[in-house]
């Protein structure tokens, strides 16, 4: 089993067939699942599933909604961010992640592996999104 860093091929073929919107206050509704170190997640995960997705307290089957950040460009690179999601007073252990788009029946958009297990113990999970800049955004197009 393995998790990588991936943007989802089924995900860039429905960007060009206008399948996800990223616009905060009318755009599609996205979430992050968060998964054990047994899950296989990748570039060719196409929909969220509930297989190897990790339990404990705090955490619920289908993950966190997260805030989307307006799209915008940065110099010709296209961005988009999200903001940072916290599971509260959460005693889970983590190795990736899935963002999904839970609008668009669950179609997978990327994975994301922590490099390791990933802990808390009655505290905050807390999964730190990137700087939303050219070079660093979640999602950008160069």
């Amino acid at each position: 089993m393995a998790i990588t860093n991936a943007i989802c091929n089924s995900f860039k073929r429905e960007l060009l067939v206008g399948t996800h919107n990223f616009t905060l206050t009318t755009g599609d509704v996205f979430k992050i699942a968060l998964y054990t170190s047994a899950a296989t997640l990748g570039a060719s995960t196409t929909v969220y599933s509930a297989t190897n997705e990790v339990t404990g307290t705090g955490y619920t089957a289908g993950g966190n909604t997260l805030t989307n950040v307006t799209p915008t460009l940065d110099s010709s690179t296209a961005i988009t961010d999200f903001a940072d999601s916290t599971w509260t007073t959460s005693t889970i252990t983590a190795r990736g992640a899935l963002i999904y788009n839970s609008s668009k029946a669950n179609v997978a958009v990327m994975t994301l592996d922590f490099g390791s297990d990933k802990i808390s113990s009655a505290g905050d999970f807390t999964v730190q999104m990137p700087a939303p800049a050219a070079a660093t955004a979640i999602i950008r197009i160069g």
